[in-house]
């Protein structure tokens, strides 16, 4: 007969296994959404935050209504700069969005290896990774809405706008369930043995 001390010990061994099974899933589909999210915003939006039949603003493009020709004109670097725009920000813009959906793209691969591997290094890097994505995303967006503030107003955001906010609040809970995952990785690390089958009785 298994005594109640053995399942009981059993029981916190599947509950402990299924705690990270399921942190580790919900890590990947995360990075999943955070994927499909800024592969819609930046490529299949084209970086455009503000596409209105009478403007279209985005991270290539900058176009506002002529009402002389009656149809959007897009300006040129020259333009922009005359209007007061900064292009070296406006490429550090760009260049910190696009570096973090880059980021997004590999992503994914590490954190199969890390769950083979279970190393905490390879999680501490993960979450690190987490970090510098949610900082690049943010300052990248900041910087370029501080730029074209005064030609965009809050309700002339569209999808691709609103994909990448959602993406910044997919990359704060990835951080979140990556830190937990870390802390779980580092706890079992402590208890593994107590869990360990050769641990478990095998009589009353």
């Amino acid at each position: 007969m298994i005594s109640r001390d053995h399942a009981c010990t059993r029981m916190g061994l599947l509950q402990w296994r299924y705690t990270g099974h399921l942190l580790y899933v919900l890590t990947l589909l995360k990075a999943a959404g955070t994927l499909a999210l800024m592969f819609y915003a930046l490529l299949w939006e084209a970086g455009n935050l503000v596409n209105l039949p009478d403007k279209r603003i985005g991270f290539y493009n900058f176009c506002l209504w002529n009402e002389t020709a009656g149809e959007l004109q897009c300006l040129e670097y020259k333009h922009l700069q005359v209007m007061g725009i900064s292009l070296p920000e406006i490429v550090i813009a760009r260049v910190c969005v696009y570096s973090c959906l880059v980021l997004s793209i590999f992503y994914p691969i590490f954190v199969v290896h890390a769950k083979c591997t279970d190393e905490r290094g390879s999680w501490k890097v993960i979450l690190i990774t987490f970090i510098i994505k949610t900082i690049i995303l943010s300052g990248g967006l900041g910087m370029f809405l501080f730029q074209t503030s005064p030609w965009i107003h809050p309700s002339d955001f569209t999808g691709g706008f609103l994909a990448l906010l959602a993406t910044q609040a997919l990359l704060l809970l990835q951080t979140l369930t990556a830190a937990m995952y870390l802390s779980w990785v580092k706890h079992t690390s402590h208890c593994q043995s107590p869990f360990t089958e050769k641990a478990l009785p095998t009589e009353v």
